[in-house]
């Protein structure tokens, strides 16, 4: 590619080249093979706009870029295309507190806008293991959803207005920050969850909440899923609202505890463990105290530990935050977020394990994440003695008999990092023939040439 009258046209030091920056920039977390051609790193949506038109012009391939955070190789460079990183533009306005709303830069972290709104007492309640990392833009890119889903919803929910230039640099600016506005077709939320296909996203105008003002976090061990399940369910109508229900099995402990040094009060000797964290209103800690009794009575739970101070919480929340770290710790890993309706989880995580059994593979099952929304987490960690190839091999063999339960169970192959480069081959199992005809149809109104994060989604 030439970018030699583009890079004169920008301020110094706004694009990158060399061999280190272009494959720390052209890979994610997936740790996918890829490299970029160049790199760009503008400060403004004019600057992005710019740099987009040149590309139109001159038919460049450009693969917008936040975090890298993502696990779906959605912002992965394979053909040293031009990265676009939004890294320095990362600016925040002071929050509306009229509106509770808070513009911002996409480049900005999801960790930084949390503590910018902290003061006030709000809250954008997208809350990530990666919160230190993500950006806002990748964010919204892929309709991010996290820990507290249950509680409000994924982050397509949180959105009033919303900035971005098409591949043809013009700037849309959309809706304006209102409430309220029935004008047709809602392009925010076409944009929100298309991974950088359709258009970049530069600027949002970010929905906030009341940040939760008393909290706990209950933690107990279980024999199997459907245990688990049958606690939510009391949980439901139990008197709290629940802001996060997550799980894992004794497998991901175990390696958080030789990885992190990270020890569960509990101890490591049930098959699964579930976390669950609620709000508390004014005196209501007697009442969760008198349900968790009647929960002990019905033996729907044996045994648990209340976490009231934040040091408590903080090493109840360790064991689950630092369970993705460790396993990427361990061995290889192939990892599968897909969610089900949260009525069918319990006996869709046990036929997955039946399916384990039935088959000589070279790897182990870990099992994680947010039961509460449907949404678990598989992840496949190659066996010490397994060979990469059989590991992928296996891999490949287990996918033909995972996603068609998946199918069967009315699920979806991503629960939130999207379809990027890696599920692309399966979103037949989620997406019908006609739904994928118009998926085509969109992305070339938008991206007439396909330049645009090319060979990602569709």
């Amino acid at each position: 590619m030439d970018l030699t009258k583009l890079i004169a046209s920008l301020p110094s030091g706004t694009f990158l080249s060399d061999t280190e920056d272009c494959v720390r920039y052209g890979s994610d977390w997936t740790k996918t093979p890829g490299q970029a051609g160049a790199v760009a790193l503008p400060r403004t949506t004019e600057e992005v706009a710019k740099i987009l038109r040149y590309c139109f012009e001159h038919s460049i391939s450009v693969i917008p870029s936040g975090g890298r955070t993502g696990l779906a190789g959605g912002a992965v460079a394979v053909n040293q295309e031009l990265v676009l990183s939004l890294e320095r533009m990362s600016k925040m306005q002071a929050v509306d507190i009229h509106g509770n709303t808070l513009r911002v830069q996409a480049g900005a972290t999801t960790q930084q806008v949390h503590e910018h709104c902290e003061s006030h007492g709000l809250l954008w309640p997208i809350d990530l293991a990666s919160r230190g990392s993500c950006q806002i833009g990748g964010n919204l890119a892929t309709n991010a959803g996290g820990v507290r889903v249950i509680r409000y919803g994924m982050a397509r929910k949180w959105v009033v207005g919303l900035q971005a230039v098409t591949i043809e640099g013009e700037i849309l600016e959309l809706n304006n920050d209102l409430e309220k506005n029935n004008t047709g077709y809602d392009l925010i939320q076409l944009l929100i969850g298309s991974e950088g296909t359709l258009a970049v996203i530069t600027e949002a105008t970010l929905k906030l909440t009341r940040f939760p003002k008393h909290s706990l976090v209950m933690f107990f061990p279980f024999p199997d899923p459907g245990a688990i399940l049958n606690l939510f369910a009391e949980a439901r109508k139990g008197p709290f609202e629940i802001l996060a229900f997550e799980f894992f099995s004794k497998i991901c402990l175990d390696a958080v505890a030789k990885k992190l040094n990270r020890q569960s009060k509990l101890g490591n000797t049930a098959a699964y463990y579930a976390l669950m964290e609620v709000e508390l209103t004014e005196g209501s800690k007697d009442a969760v105290e008198e349900w968790l009794g009647q929960m002990l009575e019905k033996e729907i739970v044996m045994d648990g530990m209340l976490a009231l101070s934040d040091s408590e919480k903080e090493q109840v929340w360790g064991l689950r935050e630092g369970i993705t770290e460790s396993i990427q710790a361990t061995a290889p890993v192939k990892k599968y977020d897909v969610s089900v309706p949260v009525r069918k989880i319990g006996t869709f995580l046990q036929a997955t394990e039946e399916l384990l059994k039935v088959g000589s593979y070279g790897f182990e099952l870990y099992l994680f994440g947010h039961l509460g929304d449907g949404s678990p987490h598989l992840n496949l960690v190659k066996h010490p003695e397994t060979s990469m190839e059989k590991f992928g091999t296996d891999a490949a063999a287990f996918e033909k008999v995972l996603f068609p339960l998946l199918k069967n169970n009315g699920g979806s192959i991503s629960a939130e990092h999207g379809v990027g480069l890696l599920k692309k081959h399966w979103l037949e199992y989620s997406r019908t023939p006609a739904e994928l005809r118009l998926f085509r149809a969109i992305k070339k109104s938008f991206d007439p040439r396909g330049l645009l994060n090319p060979g990602k989604v569709v």
